[in-house]
């Protein structure tokens, strides 16, 4: 499991995909689940949300534990409004992702909701 104190955060809602792809790729579910905000909502498809942070950091445990892997896509540039942000990807197989990132006090990003495919 990596270090948490050496995590780097997302200084770019843009930033929040490659951090969860890289972390998942390292191992590193809580860094996956610190993506996202305490209250966080993710749809991850078939009728499934997953709602806070434990759940989400649950659900990635469980996808880790089989082996599942995430794909980078295509990013499209993020649409930022205030201190919120959609961000999208397009990944391999077609689907398309849509989230919504809002910014910290300190200035950092987080995603508050995730939709795995847009239909």
């Amino acid at each position: 499991m990596a270090d948490k104190t050496n995590r780097e955060p997302a200084r770019d809602p843009q930033d929040l995909e490659r951090l969860l792809i890289s972390r998942e790729r390292a191992g590193d579910v809580d860094g996956m689940a610190a993506l996202y905000e305490a209250e966080a909502v993710l749809d991850c498809g078939d009728g499934q949300l997953k709602n806070g942070r434990e759940a989400i950091r649950l659900y990635f445990a469980e996808q880790a534990a089989a082996g599942k892997k995430f794909d980078f896509g295509e990013q499209r540039p993020a649409i930022i409004s205030g201190n919120l942000a959609l961000t999208s990807t397009r990944l391999p197989d077609g689907s398309v992702t849509a989230e919504v990132a809002r910014r910290q006090r300190d200035g950092s990003w987080l995603w508050i909701i995730d939709k795995f495919s847009v239909e």
